[in-house]
């Protein structure tokens, strides 16, 4: 731009905003300007002279514009209604007390509380005589309609799933908990983004002290927007470095409430289609809601089978590079004769190969998630098919360390949790790196550094191993193996307050 373009540009002004100027339209203007969807309008109170104007501003887009005619325009211009009015304060107090058809209605007497609600979706009519306002809420309605989940798919489940709309969200939790010992707390979160934060949980089953914690520290978030799932979670987790999950998400409200009974704390915010729940503990991880609705025997063997996953998708490439590397003798003579012969013409070495494998196993699944759906299937399918195929042809790979790879993705999507699939993949590639370099002795030791690490971290003062680690003898049993529903009585130990009894 020359420098005749930037003189015929006037500069934006550059001045801090004010929120303590006295409650007036003018205030109100000067603090929305620059801001084309701030709308103000004059109202003569019943059509006559005697009250003066009254001055009525919204949002444009917050507000339902047929809400704001029938509902606050519509009873005020209304003669009959004004008449037996005396006055502004009188005409103020018979609204306030229900003249207008609105369902909330409050009285601010502040400019920064007014602007809250206008940021809300309330429209404010301001009585500048009196130096007050009344915000009357006509929020729109338009928002993404509940849908089925897209990530946790429901089988015997509920089939809504969390939408962008706090209010939405937490009347999908209610319909399942219809209790009032169901608690809901409220925060604004964020400087500029005012984000509105429900805190939920179920008095009796939730510990005093778990909620007293999450609680402050949602209070003391001090950023400019929460718009992101990571700007929640880095502030509320003990150890927000760990590459392991330490909130769990959800996009059902039935596993969202499932958590609830349990004793554990949930949020909901505004924007975000998603749950988040607290403790968290690495059983949580591996717990889906169908356990709850399938036979014990049925879903303990599933249980089992997500837990046996877990362990083949972080240790099969490591231990395979390390038999293949170091320790040959453990393997039988036909199926090193086999391995030996179908790696006779690879130009690699086993750590290079698997190494090389997992790289190109996440490209595709990254692929996949990027592209658009008809894309991304194709891709995968292409990646997967023709380039594996040709590779093992062309004899850069072996077909073993292809199997290994494909044996460790698949036993790591049988997990429910996408975070703790993240913090595998990112273990199984620093286990395989040890493999390499000391062989068995380093799977060992690299496995030992895992549990070690994860038996460390806490979740609101849960471990987050429990109920591995507790003093509860028969946790392990009760994590591993479902029981029946008539003997499941009592809420887990680590996570229960005063009432832990289920039923009777």
């Amino acid at each position: 731009m020359d420098e005749k373009n930037s003189r015929e540009i006037p500069p934006h002004p550059e001045k801090k905003p004010r929120y303590d100027l006295p409650l007036t339209p003018r205030s109100l203007a000067e603090i929305f300007s620059l801001c084309a969807d701030f709308e103000q309008r004059r109202v003569l109170p019943g059509l006559m002279e005697g009250f003066g104007c009254l001055t009525l501003c919204w949002l444009d887009g917050l507000v339902d514009g047929a809400a704001v005619s029938e509902d606050v325009l519509r009873p005020l211009t209304d003669a009959r209604r004004v008449m037996a009015s005396s006055g502004p304060a009188q005409l103020a107090d018979e609204l306030e007390r229900g003249a207008a058809y609105a369902c909330t209605v409050r009285r601010r007497k502040t400019t920064d509380e007014c602007v809250a609600d206008l940021l809300g979706g309330s429209c404010a009519l301001i009585f500048e005589p009196l130096g007050e306002a009344l915000t009357f809420e006509t929020r729109t309605t338009l928002s993404r309609s509940v849908s089925s989940p897209a990530v946790e798919k429901a089988i015997k489940g509920g089939k809504d799933a969390f939408v962008e709309t706090l209010r939405t969200n937490t009347s999908l939790v209610r319909r399942r908990l219809r209790t009032p010992s169901l608690k809901l707390e409220q925060s604004v979160v964020g400087r500029l983004s005012g984000t509105a934060v429900a805190l939920l949980y179920v008095e009796g089953a939730a510990k005093a002290e778990t909620v007293s914690r999450l609680s402050a520290r949602l209070a003391e978030i001090d950023i400019d927007g929460l718009l992101a799932a990571g700007d929640l979670e880095e502030y509320v987790a003990d150890s927000p470095r760990s590459p392991l999950p330490q909130l769990i998400h959800t996009e059902r409200p039935d596993t969202f409430a499932m958590h609830l009974l349990d004793g554990r704390v949930g949020i909901l915010v505004d924007g975000l289609p998603l749950g988040f729940l607290l403790p968290a503990d690495l059983a949580a991880f591996l717990r889906v809601p169908e356990d709850s609705a399938m036979h014990f025997a049925v879903a303990s063997m599933l249980t089992l089978l997500r837990w046996i996953a877990l362990a083949v998708s972080l240790l099969l490439p490591a231990a395979f590079v390390a038999i293949s590397m170091y320790h040959q003798e453990m393997l039988p003579v036909k199926l090193l004769l086999s391995m030996t012969a179908a790696k006779q013409y690879v130009p690699f070495g086993a750590a290079t190969e698997v190494a090389a494998m997992l790289l190109a196993f996440e490209l595709l699944q990254e692929a996949g998630l990027r592209l658009p759906d008809p894309v991304g299937q194709t891709a995968s399918i292409i990646g997967a098919l023709i380039v594996g195929q040709s590779a093992v042809e062309a004899k850069v790979v072996s077909p073993i360390a292809v199997i290994v790879v494909a044996l460790a993705g698949i036993a790591g999507y049988t997990m429910p949790s996408q975070d703790l699939g993240g913090a595998v993949r990112l273990f199984r590639l620093a286990l395989v790196a040890a493999a390499a370099a000391l062989g068995i002795y380093g799977v060992v030791m690299g496995a030992a550094l895992i549990i070690w690490y994860t038996a460390g971290l806490e979740s609101l003062g849960v471990s987050y191993t429990a109920p591995f680690t507790g003093s509860d003898s028969g946790a392990l049993a009760r994590v591993l193996l479902k029981r029946p529903n008539a003997a499941n009585k009592l809420r887990p130990r680590h996570l229960a307050g005063w009432n832990r009894r289920r039923q009777k």
